[in-house]
């Protein structure tokens, strides 16, 4: 009631604010996930290099593939499809397919240019030992080395 017509003044009510929750940090990706990730990424890459390219899955019997260093060329170009497709999707997107399809993405945990820490990053992992070993807090040491860290959203 208003107070000229005789009642009370009214008070607005005041109610106890509750601040924002703030979110909790995203977790870091198990090394199984990563896996998998890993493993889907490489399958991608396996279509491109056998499917796009001009190298053959099976040579004929007693033939020697071509060589580059002593490894055969389709191998060298399996892992560069690898490395660009990982700089040019990591670098823009901060995933890649196999990333996305297992909810996955890689973060920036220094100041520093991005890009150029997911070329290290992708440098270190096309090595694969830094990947599978892993750091106290979970990260592989290609994330630790590169300054980043993937994270399960």
């Amino acid at each position: 009631r208003h107070p000229r017509w005789g009642g009370a003044p009214s008070t607005p009510r005041v109610d106890a604010v509750t601040p924002p929750a703030v979110p909790a940090p995203p977790r870091t990706a198990s090394l199984g996930r990563r896996f998998a990730a890993w493993a889907v990424d490489w399958v991608l890459c396996l279509l491109i290099v056998f499917g796009l390219l001009p190298y053959d899955v099976v040579v004929e019997p007693g033939v020697e593939p071509p060589l580059l260093l002593g490894v055969p060329e389709s191998s060298w170009a399996l892992m560069g499809v690898f490395a660009a497709l990982n700089i040019v999707l990591v670098g823009f997107t901060g995933s890649t397919v196999g990333h996305r399809l297992l909810g996955l993405q890689v973060w920036p945990v220094r100041p520093g240019s991005f890009l150029l820490q997911v070329v290290v990053r992708t440098a270190l992992l096309c090595l694969f030992l830094p990947a599978v070993v892993t750091r106290s807090d979970g990260r592989g040491w290609h994330d630790s080395l590169a300054g980043t860290r993937i994270v399960r959203l």
